[in-house]
């Protein structure tokens, strides 16, 4: 009897201590984590008692908050990206407003139906800048959101970029150049989104045009079973192009580039292409500016999916 006594006694003592160690684990753990919230601090939760209820409690709640700190610097990350964006491409929306209001006030002061079109064709020629520029943010703050899915569905890749590139003729013809073509015949079926992989297209072909001095070129064909475009231009001798900051935000290759780039064209390809599951990458080949994208090939597109 006073065996069982003394056995209950030294249970108790023992749950005794252990609802201590308990409590004072968790006051510790409370002011922890008042600590964390008042002062943003980095400091994470500690255990000091033998239990693995109370190590696994605590491991998880880190865990919890390492997400929340990830979270949180990506966020103002793509705050102070979206902040940069909106500084970089201030100028270049400030200065197409101002002639259009300068052009405006020169179109209400004519009586001449001539100068009248004139001054109409260059507002027009404005309103299409400042469109381009106002989606070119518009998604490139869609690229910010981690989040960000496109839709895809089943769709011959082929066609759409050769649809894409034959509404450049115009543009060869201003700059009096004959692109390198070299389409292959087959279709191409992936499964992406056309809008995107349009857009992706034409910051491509827009780029080369843009930069390129007097070559201008494209390929699109089959290779290791994934659709395989390339776009190239050629550079001047002494321009330097860094193909590891090609893809980041606002990068120029030269001064030149300033004035007629907002420096989000590849930024935003890339992320479009990605979302694909493609890849995108560049590079300088003997003075020519190369870029190249992979989409992954499915099986054959039916007659009733073929994208017409």
């Amino acid at each position: 009897m006073i065996f069982l006594v003394i056995l209950l006694a030294i249970i108790v003592l023992v749950l005794l201590i252990a609802l201590i160690h308990y409590r004072a684990q968790i006051r510790k753990n409370c002011h922890q984590l008042e600590v964390m919230q008042k002062h943003s601090s980095n400091q994470r939760l500690t255990t000091e008692v033998p239990y693995s209820e109370v190590k696994e409690l605590v491991t998880r709640i880190n865990e919890i908050c390492n997400h929340y700190q990830e979270d949180k610097i990506i966020m103002e990350r793509n705050e102070n990206n979206l902040k940069e964006a909106i500084a970089n491409l201030s100028h270049d929306i400030r200065t197409p407003l101002t002639s259009l209001d300068g052009y405006v006030q020169l179109l209400v002061m004519t009586d001449s139906a001539e100068e009248k079109e004139h001054y109409l064709q260059i507002i027009q020629n404005r309103i299409s800048s400042l469109k381009e520029l106002l989606e070119e943010l518009f998604t490139y703050t869609k690229m910010q959101d981690q989040n960000y899915e496109l839709a895809t569905v089943p769709m011959d890749g082929r066609q759409c970029i050769c649809e894409t590139v034959l509404a450049f003729y115009e543009d060869f013809e201003k700059r009096g150049m004959a692109p390198e073509v070299s389409f292959c015949e087959e279709d191409l079926p992936i499964v992406a989104n056309e809008v995107a992989l349009r857009r992706v297209t034409q910051n491509l072909v827009k780029n080369a045009l843009v930069h390129g001095v007097s070559r201008i070129g494209m390929s699109l064909e089959k290779k290791d079973g994934k659709l395989h475009f390339s776009c190239f231009n050629d550079k001047k001798p002494d321009e330097i192009i860094d193909v590891e900051q090609i893809f980041e935000r606002f990068y120029k290759g030269d001064k030149a580039r300033t004035s007629t780039s907002t420096g989000l064209g590849l930024a935003i390809a890339k992320g479009l292409i990605e979302r694909m599951h493609g890849s995108i990458t560049a590079e300088v080949r003997n003075e020519l500016f190369v870029i190249e994208i992979f989409l992954p090939l499915t099986e054959k597109l039916s007659e009733k999916g073929r994208n017409v």
